[in-house]
């Protein structure tokens, strides 16, 4: 891709996830995801109504009259953004792949971040973190995590969202509200996850193709695994065969959606032709 064809790209990405941060889900995001952590800032003489809990002991027995504890909102947020880009995000059967479909989320997140004037910061992972950018704030940092969401080129096709969740842990200290977009067609995460969620705010959005859930009687068909390359004839006419395909993948998500359940952590699946904005909305309305 080409200077001038990624820049076209990168403003077309802006303009239409940005209208939907501005319109939609600035507000939802910033009721969702404040008050995550309250400073102490003054104490004040109690007045009617205030709640009691608040009352400062020390300072009300000090002057014989109730006081209570004000505190202010630490509204500068961290989201940090860990993208899956092994070799199955470039699967899809419609007219977008799956890597399509997350970068657009990523950029409506982050410019959702960036209205409520949050950083940003994004993890590129296969089975090992490709690219690491640290947070920070404004648009030209945004603009730059969309293009590498474009333009980064993986050294492999596999994944371990394992080893990703070990390196955020390690470089990002502070608690911080994390997505993780992937396919999850991986699995033996649950200890990192677990660590992961213990101190950051952790959503997992599945994105997925309706072809991959099942397999249709087409005959012997080759297919390739788009992680390990390795080809095989496929017998899609025998029904054992179609049974075993959906297990399979049902396994997978099934260890998803209980992975991230055990690790306190919140789930959000999307298909690929589904409106990823209602999901979105949905999501953050649910946990506001």
């Amino acid at each position: 891709m080409d200077t001038k064809e990624l820049l076209k790209k990168v403003r077309k990405i802006e303009i239409k996830t940005r209208r939907l941060s501005n319109h939609i889900f600035g507000g939802e995001y910033h009721s969702t995801f404040k008050g995550r952590g309250m400073t102490f800032s003054e104490v004040r003489q109690y007045q009617f109504g205030d709640d009691v809990r608040a009352i400062d002991w020390n300072v009300t027995a000090r002057y014989n009259e109730p006081y209570i504890k004000v505190f202010e909102e630490e509204r500068e947020l961290t989201m940090m953004l860990m993208v899956d880009i092994s070799g199955s995000e470039n699967f899809g059967t419609t007219n977008q792949f799956k890597k399509d479909i997350v970068t657009e989320i990523s950029a409506t997140l982050a410019f959702s971040a960036l209205q409520n004037n949050d950083k940003v910061g994004l993890l590129l992972f296969s089975d090992e973190v490709e690219l690491f950018i640290p947070p920070k704030k404004g648009k030209s940092h945004a603009l730059r995590i969309i293009r590498e969401l474009l333009e980064f080129k993986p050294k492999s096709t596999k994944t371990n969202l394992s080893e990703a969740l070990k390196y955020l842990s390690s470089v990002i200290k502070k608690r911080a509200i994390v997505f993780v977009l992937s396919d999850f067609i991986t699995e033996d995460y649950l200890q990192t996850l677990r660590i992961a969620g213990k101190r950051h705010d952790v959503t997992g959005i599945r994105v997925f193709d309706e072809r991959e859930e099942t397999i249709p009687n087409i005959g012997m068909v080759q297919m390739q695994d788009a992680e390990t390359g390795a080809v095989k004839l496929i017998n899609t006419q025998s029904k054992k065969v179609r049974l075993a395909y959906g297990k399979h993948y049902q396994d997978k998500v099934t260890y998803f959606k209980e992975t991230f359940t055990k690790a306190g952590c919140g789930t959000l699946s999307c298909r690929v032709d589904e409106s990823y904005v209602k999901k979105l909305l949905g999501y953050f309305k649910r946990r506001g």
